[in-house]
């Protein structure tokens, strides 16, 4: 295996040990290929981490069969997230500090230059999942992140229908989104918005349009969190935008077979675009000659009182209230039974 080789990355010098080691062995893709996918699409993936508490998805063995992510009911997996700064980390990687929904706290790293983001690729870094925040601001979400993900039965086209009404109702209530793919079957748009509110309320706003959007396509669309009874629709991920939940950042890589990233899109390419286009090895190219499409995200920024006005006209209209919280969530208020409908007759 290739010894140690050192990258000048900005005004740094970054260490990048076992370049040659194979991260994809099904495209024979090295860790040096997923660092030079990072140096190539450097502006992007900076401007998606930049001032953000960021939790970092490792995969120092590569993605190989069978490998499997560590969770909170098994940490065999062969990766696991890192929520916290690795010890040992250069002087240069700065944190951010973040409450989580159990009132602990974690310094997390926050990146501000390009180095970080080599330095973590280093570490078997492929996927960021920044949180919708600012350091300065960690307790109010300047973004709504609005997972499409597709239930069984569905894919990345039912996602595409789903996406543009989703953004028609969007611009009907006078904000607009950005468009990526996650890296696999869904869609994430994002709504950049003020720093007003609370998660809680950003929380609210994102049922709100859900259950909107749910009204409009009701075979198409569902805000049921339970899986049992989503059937074949594209569920809103409402929880997505809890406390501590976060999705993969634009130009994050995908740990699947082919090294799929999440490539933001225009909205007129949208229809005709397919996940499996954007690699590690076409999307330098691709950003080389259209540059960051998610730019935008940080030049505006919406009010969320009209998601709001559709969160408080479902309850006076309709008694929806709240929706529940992933299991690790202390109970929420107002937060209904967290028990799956086929299970709550031996809790009534």
């Amino acid at each position: 295996m290739r010894e140690a080789i050192e990258l000048e990355v900005g005004d740094r010098k970054v260490r990048v040990s076992s370049p040659s080691k194979v991260y994809f062995p099904e495209r024979g893709l090295t860790k040096l290929d997923v660092v030079q996918y990072f140096l190539a699409v450097g502006d992007g993936i900076l401007g998606a981490l930049r001032e953000r508490p960021t939790t970092l998805e490792r995969w120092p063995g590569g993605v190989f069969e069978g490998a499997k992510l560590s969770t909170r009911q098994d940490n065999r997996g062969d990766a696991f997230y890192q929520k916290r700064i690795p010890k040992g980390a250069p002087d240069y990687v700065e944190t951010a500090t973040v409450a989580f929904p159990s009132g602990r706290t974690a310094d997390e790293v926050c990146p501000t230059e390009l180095a970080v983001v080599v330095w973590a690729a280093n570490l078997g870094t492929l996927t960021f999942h920044p949180w919708p925040v600012r350091r300065p601001d960690a307790e109010h979400p300047d973004q709504l992140r609005i997972d499409l993900d597709p239930q069984p039965g569905t894919d990345y086209a039912d996602a595409v229908v789903v996406a543009h009404e989703a953004r028609a109702l969007l611009r009907e209530l006078g904000l607009d989104a950005f468009p990526k793919t996650s890296g696999g079957r869904g869609m994430h748009l994002y709504v950049p918005v003020r720093p007003e509110w609370d998660f809680v309320q950003a929380r609210r706003a994102v049922i709100a349009f859900g259950r909107a959007l749910a009204r409009r396509m009701p075979d198409q669309v569902t805000v049921d969190w339970w899986k049992e009874e989503r059937g074949e629709r594209i569920f809103i991920d409402f929880n997505q935008m809890a406390r501590d939940r976060t999705i993969a950042s634009a130009y994050s890589v995908r740990p699947r077979p082919r090294a799929t990233v999440s490539a933001p899109l225009s909205w007129d390419e949208v229809d005709d675009a397919r996940p499996e286009d954007f690699d590690i090895t076409t999307m330098p190219a691709r950003f080389a000659a259209v540059g960051d499409l998610h730019a935008g995200v940080t030049e505006v920024a919406y009010s969320l009182e009209p998601l709001l006005e559709l969160a408080a006209r479902d309850e006076k209209d309709h008694d929806l209230g709240d929706l529940p919280y992933p299991p690790e969530y202390p109970k929420m208020p107002g937060e209904p039974l967290r028990v799956q409908p086929s299970r709550r007759a031996t809790f009534d």
